[in-house]
């Protein structure tokens, strides 16, 4: 294998034969919510099969029950192996006339403090993070003619659609998805200066709850006082969530929940996340969650339920003196840890009919749930991507949970076995799914470096 430092050089020196690559793969609005563009989301993957193809990966595109995925595939026998996942579509661009330029005419532009950006739909949500990898494997190509380890690239066409499709074609071709371990480039940094490694996500649970009481709505006047409320009665089911500690109070919710390592809190403590920070640009300022927890804790290793939409009764303009008949609401619980969804739909259904009266019904509807993830704080891989993003940004890259779901993630680890490593180079004010994405020339730039520096890392595992 070549030199580190070479592969690091040739980075450096194709930067803007990358930008090229990239903008070209830009200028492709494949927009995957939009029935009129499956054209362009198969264009975006012929075009990314056909420049993997050219660096010498086994390469195809294949079809799913939405937009085609794109596999490929540069095995290196005796070497570790690792499945990077990415995808190429977009969000829409509406609204369009909020964007300063077209947003698949992508460009180089300077913030106020003269940092360049590249500006294009697409840049950092998740095009230019692919990229990113991609280029990297191409470095190590041109300096060695081999990569490290071996590597399978998987980029998808329907992430922003729900990854309609893709749980089942994986669940197909397992037996082609064989690796020790995923990589996915699709979350953020902890700042502009400081990596990070995403450690955990919390999975999700969702539920519709529906409380009818009268067979029809009644005139306040009439039964107003004698006869049962349904709002009423909503509203007491959703009061009776949290106690006055801020802790979900269903039975049995915290099964399954584990406390971080003393080390770990600590290095979250030194991040400095303190409630103004965290909820003063929202116009907030006091944490609603469990007492006691820091606010990084509420958001990435604690479970949370929150209410999402409730109505019932007369919302229109001026006065309807009724009572409804019936009343709703949608609740979520973000899970953590060995949380199971299917234990918590039980427990929220029992919890729900305790509240309800005799003469009143409750329908509770449950959607598809998913676990949480989370990586063993031992795991070697991480260990190694860790001390390579440490080299290339000269600060200890931060080790952090997502308070979001990306249920692909629990796939792989459902279906392949595979624990997955999500590193990535955005950034929060990237403007994903916003009019102006962006993404930072650097982010893009030492992303790439990072990348060869982690593909080197895992070609000296298992070397002595």
């Amino acid at each position: 294998m070549a030199a580190l430092d070479a592969i690091l050089n040739d980075i450096d020196a194709d930067l803007e034969n990358a930008l090229e690559r990239l903008f070209a793969f830009l200028r492709i609005p494949s927009i995957s919510t939009e029935p009129a563009r499956a054209g362009d989301c198969r264009a975006a993957a012929a075009w990314l099969a056909a420049d993997l193809t050219a660096l010498g990966f086994d390469t195809s595109v294949e079809e799913t029950s939405l937009h085609p995925v794109v596999l490929a595939h540069k095995p290196k026998p005796g070497a570790p192996h690792v499945l990077f996942y990415g995808h190429y579509d977009v969000q829409p661009v509406d609204p369009l006339d909020l964007w300063k330029h077209p947003p698949f005419e992508p460009r180089i532009a300077a913030d106020a403090n003269g940092e360049r950006r590249i500006v294009a739909r697409g840049a950092s949500d998740d095009k230019g993070q692919v990229m990113t990898f991609v280029e990297a494997c191409r470095a190590h190509i041109a300096m060695s003619g081999e990569l490290p380890c071996g590597v399978t690239i998987l980029v998808e066409g329907a992430e922003e659609s729900g990854s309609q499709g893709l749980p089942e074609w994986v669940a197909q071709n397992r037996d082609r998805l064989g690796c020790d371990v995923v990589l996915v480039c699709d979350t953020t940094m902890w700042d502009a200066k400081t990596p990070a490694i995403t450690s955990s996500l919390r999975g999700l649970a969702y539920f519709e709850v529906k409380v009818t009481c009268a067979d029809r709505d009644l005139h306040s006047g009439f039964f107003g006082g004698a006869a049962r409320n349904p709002v009423h009665v909503l509203a007491k089911i959703v009061a009776d969530l949290h106690d006055a500690d801020g802790r979900v109070a269903i039975p049995g919710f915290y099964d399954g929940v584990h406390e971080r390592p003393p080390e770990v809190l600590e290095q979250w403590r030194g991040l400095g996340m303190t409630a103004e920070k965290l909820l003063g640009p929202i116009g907030l300022k006091e944490p609603a969650g469990e007492r006691g927890r820091m606010p990084i804790e509420m958001v990435q290793s604690r479970p949370a339920c929150d209410v999402n939409g409730i109505w019932g009764g007369y919302t229109g303009e001026g006065t309807k003196t009724v009572i409804a008949s019936e009343a709703s609401a949608k609740v979520s619980f973000r899970l953590v840890d060995d949380q199971d969804p299917k234990a918590l739909a039980a427990a929220f259904e029992a919890f729900v009919r305790a509240r309800t009266p005799d003469d009143c019904e409750a329908d509770v509807t449950v959607y598809k749930g998913s676990r949480a993830i989370s990586l063993p704080f031992d795991m070697p891989e991480l260990e190694l991507a860790r001390a390579a993003l440490a080299e290339e940004w000269g600060v200890p890259a931060v080790t952090v949970g997502a308070g979001g779901s990306i249920p692909i993630v629990g796939d792989f680890k459902r279906i392949l076995g595979k624990d997955t490593l999500l590193i990535g180079f955005g950034l929060d004010d990237d403007r994903i799914h916003s009019p102006n994405e962006k993404y930072d020339l650097t982010s893009f730039h030492k992303g790439t470096r990072s990348w060869a520096r982690i593909l080197a890392g895992f070609g000296t595992v298992g070397r002595g």
